[in-house]
């Protein structure tokens, strides 16, 4: 292992900024060689988007002019009004457990990304053109540095959006932007905070999904906690999907959209903060 006290500074600083599985890496900081996903079948078919909420401005992962092997890269003044298509790549165990660009822990399951440009940290909407799903990312490192890739998602949001497999993705990356007054802006116009459309939902009865667990217990434990925080109607629903039975605790039905949000936002209140809104057929 090479000791790092010999390591030219220039590949430190141009590591420290990259961070992401598509920037080539000649370094012993990792644990393996290749990236690649987990092993096992992790579940995202309950896992909730990234909650966009006001973050002061920092100056870690922002540096602008930044060089990576070679090459400048400029970071934005603002993200206000930015959407832009492209291709998506995903970074997973190779990264996992390593600090992003600004100084954080890159955690190959939660619902983050790295971007060349965009502010960090900050929130976008990514929606695969091919499928049409969309999630909400937290924007916490840089890259991707490879070909003319747009953005890398963590394992899991590239798994929710339904490209593992082909390794890329056709996106649209539209960034979400979030006041101190809790008002947000997406591409430069208003938005509500969800990854799709409610008004899309039609007729469809909506839920407030607080978890989702393999096994019984742990999903009527949470719904018994919720019941004494919120008199509304909740339920544990068991499904079956490909990756095997699952049983969701889920609050509601709610008939409109704002019914739905304003339940939403006392459970957070009440400590309930890992939630998500969803229809019947989800």
């Amino acid at each position: 292992m090479v000791k790092q006290s010999v390591v030219p500074m220039l590949v430190l600083v141009a590591l420290a900024i990259a961070g992401c599985s598509s920037t080539p890496d000649h370094s012993s900081r990792y644990s393996i060689s290749q990236d690649r996903a987990p092993a096992g079948n992790f579940d995202v078919s309950g896992l909730q988007d990234a909650q966009p909420r006001y973050e002061k401005p920092r100056s870690a992962g922002n540096k602008s002019p930044y060089t990576v092997w070679g090459k400048s890269y400029r970071v934005m003044s603002s993200n206000e009004r930015y959407v832009q298509q492209g291709t998506a790549s995903w970074y997973g165990e190779k990264f996992h457990g390593h600090k992003t660009s600004n100084g954080e822990i890159f955690n190959m399951y939660a619902m983050s990304a790295a971007h060349k440009s965009l502010r960090i940290p900050s929130y976008a909407r990514v929606t695969n053109l091919d499928n049409g799903r969309s999630v909400i990312v937290r924007v916490n490192d840089r890259g991707p540095f490879h070909g003319d890739r747009l953005i890398d998602l963590s394992y899991a949001a590239a798994k929710k959006l339904g490209y593992l497999g082909s390794g890329t993705a056709r996106v649209e990356v539209a960034a979400i932007n979030v006041r101190p007054d809790g008002s947000m802006t997406m591409a430069g116009k208003p938005f509500g905070g969800s990854s799709e459309p409610i008004a899309s939902t039609g007729n469809q009865a909506l839920f407030v999904q607080l978890g989702s667990f393999s096994h019984r217990s742990p999903a009527q434990m949470l719904l018994e906690q919720a019941s004494q925080a919120i008199s509304n109607p909740m339920r544990v629903r068991e499904i079956v999907t490909e990756s095997g039975r699952f049983h969701r605790v889920q609050v509601g039905p709610f008939h409109n959209e704002d019914e739905a949000l304003e339940a939403q936002t006392r459970l957070e209140d009440r400590g309930f903060k890992e939630s998500i809104l969803l229809t019947d057929n989800h």
